[in-house]
């Protein structure tokens, strides 16, 4: 008996290398070079006009992808491949002054209209803390000013102020608001940069029914924080606003959702999700060769290339859970169209076991894979075994200070417990090699290594598989922020 148990489990043994070596082969024979290099040019091309999710070619770009899930054998999940998504295109407006007992505040300068009506008029101010819930209990704002702190009690990264900015806007409009002033005075990112990115229109999900503008959403320069206490204190007791020629458009966005029916009758009822943003920046100022076109290849074309090969592989190779695809539109508006799916989900977000999210800003070294979230779930030995086996080493994220986790789709899903790394070219720092295609024009398919980009695109195919097969589901670590959220999501509590 002994010796039969010996016997068996080295035959295991032995089959598993066959087993492993028999997975990449099914990768490499579909994957085909020319095939997904064609995917990768048109979605980067000229002709798409940088993929803006406010601009018309970005339904274009939508388009392409559901038909490339159709034509791989994906389904749709309702009539169709697409989530529509409601969205706000909020200009600034062409004149906006703020005065504040005896300081003048200006549109660009000094103040950034973000949102809303255009308003004129003195009305009274009421400092209520961040302007959360319990910073407005007891207090009358209704036709008056409400002046509140940027963020919250903790610290925060850019997207989420504006994910708090977009509640409190909520909540103060509910109480009777006149309008929302959020006093900036956060040393992390300097308001120069701010004025550059944020003077210009911006987009945002359509808040409840109506997808109307709604009162004027205003950050204020307050490095010192002298101006919201000098309200506070009552000696600037009224705001006149001269808000003129504010622009709101409503329109709808796609994300492009595809899915693959698992094979194992219980397992298929669980969803590995892979993810990738398929907009971009659009068009912008003329580098030194006249180009104005942001193709965003490496950001992120070479992303939804993966799900469209994922479309093809797991069509043709169902595993045992079901696949997920993916394509979100607007991350870089603020990560709006994972945000919408998060709260409006097509699949129960506890039937999603696990999100491989892909987003990029470049690559500094081909010989590496870099996933933003090495190290938080249990999963990361089948992303090392899968990167390994195409001559690829794993590595965690370098720059931990940038707060990348919590800047692309993926922590959409990681707030509300989903474990989800993000896979990204490989890149050591923020250096000039990847400053010289971030958000530039140069990015383009003609400057990327096109070797690499197989070897990246199948190593995220072999991934997705091993983790779609696993017996047991990935959870995060002990002690990671999000556990708790992923206790409460499963029921593992």
């Amino acid at each position: 008996m002994k010796k039969n148990l010996i016997f068996l489990a080295l035959a295991i043994t032995a089959l598993l290398p066959k087993k492993a070596e028999a997975q990449k082969s099914a990768i490499d024979n579909c994957i085909l070079e020319k095939e997904a290099m064609s995917h990768f040019r048109y979605l980067a091309s000229d002709e798409l006009m940088g993929r803006d999710a406010a601009r018309p070619e970005i339904d274009i770009a939508a388009r392409y992808v559901s038909e490339q899930f159709w034509k791989y054998g994906a389904k749709a999940i309702s009539d169709n491949y697409f989530q529509s998504v409601p969205f706000r295109l909020s200009a600034p407006p062409s004149s906006g002054t703020l005065k504040l007992g005896s300081e003048e505040l200006t549109q660009g300068q000094t103040i950034l209209v973000l949102d809303g009506k255009s308003l004129e008029g003195s009305y009274e101010m009421v400092v209520a803390g961040y302007g959360l819930e319990e910073d407005l209990a007891g207090k009358d704002i209704s036709g008056k000013i409400l002046v509140v702190r940027v963020g919250g009690p903790e610290k925060m990264g850019p997207s989420q102020l504006f994910a708090a900015g977009r509640k409190k806007l909520a909540l103060a409009q509910e109480k009777g608001a006149i309008a929302l002033i959020e006093m900036y005075n956060l040393p992390t990112t300097p308001w120069t940069l701010l004025t550059n990115y944020l003077n210009k229109p911006q987009m945002t999900l359509a808040q409840g029914e109506s997808q109307e503008a709604g009162i004027p959403y205003i950050w204020a320069k307050d490095l010192d924080g002298a101006l919201i206490k000098a309200i506070d204190k009552g000696s600037a007791a009224k705001a006149t606003v001269a808000i003129t020629g504010k622009v709101n458009k409503s329109f709808n966005g796609k994300n492009v959702i595809g899915v693959i029916e698992g094979t194992d009758p219980k397992l298929k009822e669980e969803y590995v999700m892979l993810s990738a943003h398929y907009d971009h920046i659009g068009v912008g100022s003329p580098n030194a060769e006249g180009d104005t076109i942001y193709n965003g290849a490496r950001d992120n074309a070479v992303g939804t290339v993966a799900i469209i090969n994922a479309a093809k592989f797991f069509a043709e190779h169902p595993p045992k859970r079901s696949i997920l695809l993916c394509a979100w539109t607007a991350e870089e508006k603020g990560l709006l169209g994972s945000a919408y799916f998060s709260e409006h989900p097509l699949v129960p977000l506890n039937k999603i076991i696990y999100n491989l999210n892909i987003d990029n800003g470049g690559y500094n070294n081909t010989e590496i894979i870099t996933v933003i979230g090495l190290g938080r779930t249990s999963a990361d030995h089948y992303i090392k075994e899968a990167v390994s086996a195409y001559g690829l080493e794993t590595t965690a994220d370098p720059s931990p200070e940038q707060g990348l986790y919590d800047r692309s789709d993926n922590v959409n899903f990681a707030k509300k417990g989903i474990p989800a790394p993000t896979f990204s070219l490989g890149f050591t720092a923020f250096d000039a090699e990847i400053m010289k295609y971030y958000h530039q024009a140069a990015d383009e398919v003609d400057s990327f290594d096109l070797d690499y980009a197989m070897k990246y695109w199948k190593s995220y195919l072999l991934t997705a598989q091993k983790i779609a097969n696993a017996e047991d589901k990935p959870i995060w670590e002990a002690g990671d922020k999000y556990e708790e959220a992923g206790k409460a999501l499963y029921g593992t509590e």
